[in-house]
Parts: structure tokens; C-alpha cells; sequence
């Protein structure tokens, strides 16, 4: 019996993204594990382990070409030169044909939301280390995804660099600029937490979540351990408040 044929396939462009940093500096901190720390993720126990098997294990590195491939796939990370900068692409292989546009998904959203805590990380801090919060579940009845949850609908269409201010349900007031959106997230420079970021991210409606779902990426730089653990809590009782505790698997 004759085998099917693999169906064919095609790159798919996850992620491109100007960062104002050399493309050796850039293509060091997805090859360096201690630098990939201070970017990938959100602190979590097991973060070195899930680095390591993500971009050690799996990592195959061209250095000259810049191209990061993963064993048993065509996806891959290019860093191209461009001026005093350089651009950092997320590709995937994807079925011919199949259509994306106004699909959630987990992955994709998850390196945009990476890709831009490593621009912010190169441009802003020099990769020193981060704190990060991270908080994810489905909104409680009556609720709904986190950017509108949070007033942070009227900057879905801000521009980069565009300044913002909001004064959120957390009792804090933000005070920076746009950084990056999508279709489902926001990212937002919060200079009052180290010139950190808030990135917020919606996701798709679901049968269990029919009220709206979504996560919260608030990465910080240089707060005291106080300072970081009343902002936490602050921050946790709100999302308690108003969103399902169950954590949530990749979807």
C-alpha cells in the first residue's frame, strides 16, 4: 500500500518586529540561556527547564545565517540586519491554504507577547533581570476579556509610541506609551514599575468561558521586594475578583 503523501505546506509569519539593537546582540540573547531568562516567559517554576528544551534541546543554530530552526520542523527564528538595528521574525510551518485571520491561538500570541518583552529588554534595560506577574483565567458572569475589564479598550488602535494614560480598576494610574497590539493583545510601557510593560490579551470565547477569558503580563524592572509584593496582591485581589482562579491549559 502506498503511503500518503505529507499534505503540503507553507511559512507562516508569526511574528516580524523592528528592535533598535544590533543583530549580534539580538541573535546572543535567543542563543544564551541566561539571557533568554530575562525575556522568554514570565517567572514561573520550571522556566530554565522549559528554555532548555525549547532552545537547547531542540535549538539548531546556523550563527553566520542567523536562523535559529527546531529539529523536526521548519519553524525558526531569523534575525536580518537592517541599518544600526535589525529585524527578529517568528515563522511556522502551516498547511497550504489553511486561513488564520481572526483565529485565536495560544502559541502565536504567546511569542508576540515574548518578542516584545525581548525588544523591550534589549532597547530599555540591557537585558538586566526582570520581575514578572502573570494571570490568566475566564471571566466571572457578568465580566468580560481583560482589555475591556481593564478600560484599556481606547487603545486597540494607538500607535506605537503614541502616549497613554488610564487610570485603572487595580488602583493604579499608567502613564507611557503604546508599544505593540494584535488582533487579541496590547502591550503598553509602564515607566512607574521600571519602565516596565503591561501586556493584555484577550482570547476567544469558549463554551465554559462565555463571558470572555484572557491573561495579564506585567513585567517589572529594579522594585524592592516590598514594593513588587504589594503590587501583586493588589493586582491579584482585583483579578480573583473578577475571573475564574482555575488555571487554564494551553488552548
Amino acid at each position: 500500500m502506498t503511503e500518503a503523501a505529507e499534505p503540503p505546506t507553507v511559512d507562516r509569519l508569526l511574528v516580524e518586529v523592528t528592535i533598535a539593537a544590533p543583530a549580534d546582540a539580538v541573535w546572543d540573547a535567543i542563543r544564551d540561556p541566561a539571557k533568554i531568562y530575562n525575556w522568554f516567559g514570565w517567572d514561573a517554576p520550571g522556566l530554565e527547564e522549559e528554555i532548555a528544551y525549547i532552545f537547547e534541546q531542540f535549538g539548531r543554530a546556523d550563527d553566520d545565517g542567523h536562523i535559529l530552526r527546531f529539529e523536526g520542523t521548519e519553524d525558526r527564528f531569523e534575525v536580518e540586519p537592517r541599518g544600526n538595528g535589525c529585524v527578529l521574525r517568528v515563522i511556522r510551518a502551516a498547511p497550504a491554504g489553511t486561513g488564520w485571520e481572526g483565529v485565536y491561538e495560544d502559541m502565536t500570541e504567546g511569542w508576540i507577547s515574548f518578542v516584545q518583552q525581548l525588544r523591550l529588554a534589549l532597547e530599555r534595560h540591557g537585558l538586566e533581570p526582570r520581575r514578572t506577574l502573570y494571570l490568566s483565567g475566564r471571566a466571572k458572569p457578568g465580566g468580560s476579556g481583560p482589555i475591556a475589564a481593564l478600560g484599556l479598550a481606547g487603545f486597540r488602535a494607538a500607535k506605537d509610541g503614541d502616549p497613554i494614560s488610564a487610570d485603572l480598576p487595580t488602583g493604579d494610574r499608567i502613564a507611557g506609551e503604546a508599544w505593540h497590539r494584535s488582533v487579541w493583545q496590547i502591550g503598553l510601557t509602564v515607566p512607574q514599575w521600571g519602565e516596565g510593560l503591561l501586556v493584555v490579551t484577550d482570547k476567544s470565547v469558549k463554551e465554559d468561558a462565555p463571558n470572555g477569558r484572557g491573561m495579564v503580563i506585567l513585567t517589572t524592572y529594579g522594585l524592592s521586594d516590598d514594593a513588587f509584593g504589594t503590587l501583586e496582591r493588589r493586582w491579584r485581589d482585583w483579578w480573583t475578583a473578577h475571573y475564574d482562579a482555575t488555571p487554564e491549559t494551553c488552548e
